[in-house]
């Protein structure tokens, strides 16, 4: 599967089942301290319907496609404002790529379209957070010249 080729596209409203059903990926590690798999998956999805359903201004969702129009992944991207800065950053809210597109190249074109979408909209940095059990896609965003910026400490209160 290493040599197919992808197509981008907005998601539409029809592409809402697809991209839901990539939620549980996202906590297909082990959490941090404090936090809950069922927590994380209504957070998650929660914001992905706020988002496809009311598409703001600085929400963009893609959805790419493989050779027969069937989707295989997507990326939500928000522009965001630096802290430091004040300058336009793409933020990558949401990746995921379906398991059976895993290591077929779909999340190195997600990112590269994302990079794409930030040069092309002039912002400073491309960022993402992934937790630091997460560990596949750790290194998927390292090999991508991803490097560590801000780093977010977190202490449960009982």
């Amino acid at each position: 599967m290493s040599d197919a080729t992808f197509l981008i596209r907005l998601a539409e409203s029809d592409d809402d089942e697809f991209i839901l059903g990539l939620v549980p990926r996202f906590v297909d590690f082990p959490l941090p301290n404090g936090r809950s798999r069922s927590d994380c998956l209504k957070g998650i999805e929660a914001d992905l319907v706020k988002h496809l359903d009311e598409q703001p201004s600085n929400s963009y969702i893609f959805v790419a496609e493989n050779e027969d129009g069937e989707p295989v992944g997507f990326v939500h991207l928000q522009k965001t404002k630096d802290f430091f800065t004040h300058r336009d950053n793409c933020h990558i809210s949401d990746i995921a790529v379906a398991e059976a597109y895993e290591g077929a190249g779909a999340g190195k074109f997600l990112l590269d379209h994302a990079y794409g979408w930030a040069k092309e909209h002039r912002c400073q940095f491309v960022t993402l957070a992934v937790f630091p059990g997460n560990e596949r896609a750790r290194d998927i965003y390292m090999k991508h010249g991803f490097d560590t910026d801000l780093m977010r400490l977190a202490k449960p209160v009982r």
